[in-house]
């Protein structure tokens, strides 16, 4: 993204601490988010991501550190500026639309203090946004997961806050619905420029949504950084492991510049600070193992999994080592057979063992 000044940093958690009775549960955050940038906390059940979002919001007060939005101090240690003078918007998995209003009254709830013909203005516009402009006289429960997952963004954007916060909002739709929705959500936020923060336990829905992915794990952000630098060039073991489908390869450091595994020696092309003969592990994705029937290394198949464009291999080297494989759906092997397999791999990812 340019840094132009229409894109400058928006908000910023520094080193914040939140926590209940003197414990932790998120511990030395920080990540900033610029204008109009859609930014992710991805992480397991428990790892401190709703502490932090309920933080931003202003629902939990800072231990230590500080939240700044747009050089304004809203939160500190020893102050914590009211949600509703925050100007931010939120959008839960329980989507609490109002029963016994209409889907525009929805809308329009944030909306008491703009003119009539304003609030109109805004309302037709916002549903004409997400695709729901006649419906505007019916009620939420004539509408589908889908359509009122639209509405609770409708509503939580209706009244232009400056950051709009999303608590697993897709959790309760089902798969192909949340593939579906989630791109258009991210379609939708651009358009009103409005910077947001997604809270997801799914790597899928984070890379779909957001330009940048905080990983968190045991209330720490563990990497923060574009979901392509997140797959490929994950900076801690745990990323690693919860990012992508992957295995971890055992090898020895035979100097600067080569290590020794079971799949042959491997060229080191980044600065490491590993010792000669150091045991380290190779992180290797299913798209690093390709299938090659002129390869001399040979691997047995022990499960195979179908994905229409290519099969996914489950082998086990002769060192007994089992790895993830692509093959072209061409390529059907049966569970037992041995097939050749090479390494395709960009640059390593190492870890100590």
């Amino acid at each position: 993204m340019n840094n132009t000044p229409a894109e400058l940093t928006q908000f910023a958690i520094n080193n914040i601490t939140v926590g209940h009775d003197g414990i932790a549960i998120v511990k030395d955050a920080s990540l900033t988010l610029n204008n109009g940038q859609i930014g992710s906390l991805l992480g397991p059940s428990g790892c401190g991501k709703s502490t932090l979002l309920r933080a931003l919001a202003g629902f939990e007060p800072l231990m230590s550190g500080d939240i700044v939005m747009d050089g304004n101090t809203y939160s500190t240690a020893s102050f914590t500026l009211a949600p509703e003078q925050r100007q931010i918007g939120m959008v839960f998995q329980d989507l609490a639309l109002f029963p016994h209003l209409t889907i525009e009254e929805n809308i329009a709830f944030g909306l008491h203090n703009w003119p009539k013909a304003k609030i109109e203005h805004r309302v037709d516009k916002l549903l004409a946004l997400v695709g729901l402009e006649d419906m505007k006289k019916r009620y939420p429960h004539s509408l589908s997961g889908g359509q009122q997952q639209r509405i609770a963004l409708a509503r939580a954007i209706a009244p232009k806050p400056k950051l709009l916060l999303l608590d697993e909002p897709f959790s309760g739709l089902d798969a192909a619905l949340r593939e579906a929705l989630v791109p258009e959500v991210r379609e939708i936020l651009l358009k009103e420029r409005i910077s947001a923060l997604l809270v997801t336990h799914d790597q899928m829905e984070a890379f779909a949504i957001a330009d940048k992915v905080a990983v968190m794990y045991g209330g720490q952000i563990q990497q923060y950084d574009v979901p392509h630098t997140i797959y490929h060039e994950p900076a801690t073991r745990f990323v690693a492991d919860f990012v992508g489908e992957g295995d971890f390869l055992s090898g020895i450091v035979l100097d600067n510049n080569r290590v020794q595994s079971s799949l042959g020696i491997l060229s080191i092309n980044k600065p490491h600070n590993f010792a000669v003969n150091q045991a380290v592990e190779i992180l290797v994705r299913p798209d690093d193992l390709l299938h090659d029937d002129d390869s001399d290394i040979l691997a047995t198949i022990i499960s195979k999994r179908f994905r229409g464009s290519h099969f996914l291999y489950r082998v086990k080297l002769e060192s007994q080592q089992e790895l993830y494989c692509f093959a072209s759906s061409h390529h059907n092997h049966a569970i037992g057979e041995d097939i050749g397999i090479k390494l395709d791999l960009d640059h390593l990812v190492i870890f100590e063992q």
